[in-house]
């Protein structure tokens, strides 16, 4: 976390009291290119609707007895001039919505990253990962047409629904008539249409993030999937998901089916032209000004067909906002505290009267759990299945926050520390190891990010007993490992995450069962390791191995997630009727497994 670059400021704020307020905040960001796609928008319409009467301008002067030839040029002549603009106004206004598509689209996906990055852990507990990344992508996606072609072409059409009847004023105002009683009824029509549309462009979205999530999770557990034989299960459980999206879209396309404005603008035309033979039988409209007239209802054909899909298009973006949005305003119970407490940690840890719920109103995995540790100390901490032992580990470093009580590092409350510098000086090897899929040197430079130096990378490989068989790869340290380091063994796995931790340098080191998929031999050399980087440094060891839990300083036994004893290996022994049961088991389990690997 300490070498966090962001491409948006983390200055900037936007409304996210609606998914349209929201886009709109985005969008006002690049004024520039905003006015340019306006600008250039409405200039083309306005220049397209002119060309309907030159033409009329042309045909009065060419039933005339003598058609005036210079005449007749200078309209040809300012009908090419205004096709010549429209090539600059037209690629002008696709320009500026094009840049507006292109930036919303990437800085709501940097907003929603540094959102989620964000969020504690207990969050992303509750989530599945399959939904989420729909939302990363395909929602985030979505907002791209929607401005463009989308917006683009809702601002395209209503200016070609406006300014020709501007221009049909100006030639007969009686014209107006069937012009405005079709943009009534277009008006309605539109708005039937999109309240029909929007439930279920949202639906759409929705089914979207359930058919991936369920994706996701296939395609991550495939291996228990493959294991016990449930292929044709997840395929019907996929297959059910699909055809529910399936059905959505098929729903939407029966809203577009009765879209009415296509028979609305047909009925338009034909009604104006019948009014303007009248007038014209009248003596009210010249010939000139009939064939402007029924050019610029012609015009009125683009916003009626247009729109069908626009508005789609459009709805779908906002749907996709709105499940965004619903990610980014979700209450998360971790503050980063940026401003807070920020120094270099001696290691001290003390908690009191600590007690954690994962869940409001849940059962206790901590209860009153009050300990000191001293800096430098080595803590081994044990107990049966279920009693809390990783949950006491990961207050320390703000995976969780208490519910009750403080956890105090160096006399300082976690939750007043930067979160930064708090989680920048503990260093964390877990049995559920999760690697990049990334270089092994990248896997291990990780907790550092760029900047680290081969001869660092190396060294610490060493330090963890993972050189030799890195170097056994064809591409050494620059060997590309598979996604969470399937290619790997379970051993070679711990061994990158101690090496990771190792090239931290932490402050507190935190154990948890970091050796379990560790051979004796290799075990030997690498407690040697740990052993040497855990002097002058506090660490909290969760493990079943005893010659670990020998040599801690310390021992804390936990039941049922509240502290029973705390000791010495030898005092405990003596005192403790509980730790000689989980010290006897351990013995047990261990002389099962020598004894197994020794036949």
């Amino acid at each position: 976390m300490a070498n966090r670059e962001f491409t948006i400021a983390d200055e900037v704020h936007y409304n996210r009291r609606g998914p349209i307020r929201w886009i709109i905040s985005h969008v006002l960001r690049y004024k520039g290119y905003l006015a340019i796609f306006i600008v250039g928008t409405i200039l083309s319409q306005v220049l397209t609707a002119i060309i309907p009467n030159l033409i009329g301008s042309a045909f009065n002067e060419i039933v005339r007895p003598q058609p005036s030839i210079p005449a007749l040029g200078v309209i040809a002549l300012e009908t090419l001039g205004i096709v010549g603009l429209l090539f600059v106004t037209g690629p002008a206004g696709a320009f500026g919505s094009e840049v507006l598509a292109q930036r919303l689209e990437r800085d709501t996906r940097d907003e929603l990253y540094l959102s989620l990055l964000a969020k504690s852990q207990t969050y992303h507990n509750q989530q599945r990962v399959g939904d989420i990344m729909a939302r990363a992508t395909n929602d985030v996606r979505q907002l791209n047409p929607m401005i463009n072609p989308g917006v683009s072409l809702i601002l395209d059409s209503t200016s070609a629904l406006v300014i020709p009847i501007i221009f049909i004023g100006f030639i007969n105002w009686q014209l107006l008539l069937s012009p405005l009683i079709f943009t009534v009824f277009y008006i309605f029509a539109v708005l039937n249409y999109t309240r029909r549309l929007t439930p279920v462009t949202a639906d759409m979205r929705r089914q979207f993030g359930l058919m991936n999530g369920g994706l996701e999770e296939t395609i991550t557990g495939i291996e228990v999937v493959k294991s016990t034989g449930q292929e044709e299960q997840e395929r019907r459980k996929f297959s059910r998901n699909a055809s529910q999206y399936r059905d959505y879209y098929v729903k939407n396309g029966e809203i577009q089916a009765r879209y009415l404005p296509l028979l609305l603008i047909a009925i338009a035309i034909v009604g104006g032209f019948l009014q303007a033979l009248w007038l014209f039988g009248q003596g009210q409209l010249s010939l000139g000004q009939l064939i402007a007239f029924m050019g610029l209802m012609a015009l009125l054909r683009y916003p009626s067909f247009i729109s069908i899909f626009t508005y789609s298009l459009v709805q779908l973006g906002i749907a996709g906002a709105n499940r965004i949005l619903t990610v980014m305003r979700e209450e998360t119970d971790l503050d980063e505290n940026t401003a807070g407490y920020s120094a270099e940690m001696r290691g001290e840890i003390a908690f009191e009267g600590v007690s954690f719920a994962y869940d409001t109103g849940g059962p206790w995995a901590l209860r009153d759990v009050s300990l000191h540790i001293a800096a430098g100390q080595t803590v081994a901490i044990v107990g049966q299945t279920g009693t809390g032992k990783t949950t006491l580990t990961k207050l320390v470093n703000r995976t969780y926050d208490a519910t009750e009580g403080r956890v105090l590092i160096d006399g300082v409350d976690v939750r007043a520390w930067s979160l930064d510098s708090l989680r920048s000086q503990i260093g964390a090897i877990e049995q559920d190891i999760f690697l990049f899929s990334r270089s092994v040197a990248d896997n291990i430079a990780f907790g550092l990010g760029e900047g680290v130096t081969r001869e660092r990378i190396i060294e610490a490989a060493k330090q963890a007993q993972a050189h030799e068989f890195i170097m056994g790869f064809e591409q050494g340290y620059d060997t590309v490992i598979g996604e969470r380091g399937v290619t790997l063994s379970g051993g070679q796995r711990q061994r990158l995450a101690i090496a990771r931790a190792l090239l931290v340098n932490p402050r507190v080191l935190v154990l948890d069962d970091a050796t379990s998929a560790i051979d004796s031999a290799t075990e030997d050399a690498i407690q040697q390791a740990l052993r040497a980087v855990m002097k002058d440094r506090t660490t909290l060891l969760i493990t079943p191995r005893l010659s670990q839990i020998r040599w801690a300083d310390q021992v804390i036994v936990l039941r049922r997630g509240q502290v029973v004893a705390v000791g010495p290996h030898e005092e405990l022994l003596k005192s403790s009727d509980l730790y000689r049961r989980i010290f006897s088991h351990y013995d047990s389990a261990r002389t099962d497994a020598v004894t197994a690997v020794a036949e």
